[in-house]
């Protein structure tokens, strides 16, 4: 069986990069049209939000649809430090969500070089990129 010759990566950088161009632009003017359509959905959710609040109820069946007005309630720390202790003090580490900071994980590794947290899975792989031709 006759190997087939392999493309120069020039050809492959060059088709890499034509590609990765075509991809930005598709994703801007799908970004566009979509901030567009969440800017007038917007508009129109305060219209109903203003209609109903006015009107003193949490929803209304419509021919189109029944239109709810809910709340959320989000949560952010103005003082880390404190809820860290906060937290620690009163043994109640279910408030965080369970996520590694990467970068914070990479770095006590590096520090700590053969002092493994028990459970720590870690996952590398490859990744190509190609940048423009200096000239």
């Amino acid at each position: 069986m006759a190997e087939e010759a392999a493309i120069p990566l020039d050809r492959l950088a060059r088709a890499y990069r034509k590609i990765r161009g075509r991809i930005a632009e598709l994703t801007q003017a799908y970004d566009n049209e979509v901030e567009a359509l969440k800017a007038q959905q917007a508009e129109i959710a305060n219209a109903m939000k203003d209609q109903m609040r006015t009107m003193g109820v949490s929803s209304v069946r419509t021919d189109a649809g029944t239109v709810v007005l809910g709340t959320k309630t989000r949560y952010a720390a103005s003082d880390w430090d404190g809820l860290k202790a906060f937290i620690l003090e009163r043994g109640v580490l279910d408030l965080l969500e369970k996520r590694i900071a990467q970068g914070n994980m990479k770095q006590f590794l590096e520090e700590n070089p053969g002092t493994l947290p028990p459970g720590l899975n870690s996952f590398t792989e490859y990744e190509v990129s190609v940048r423009k031709p200096t000239k």
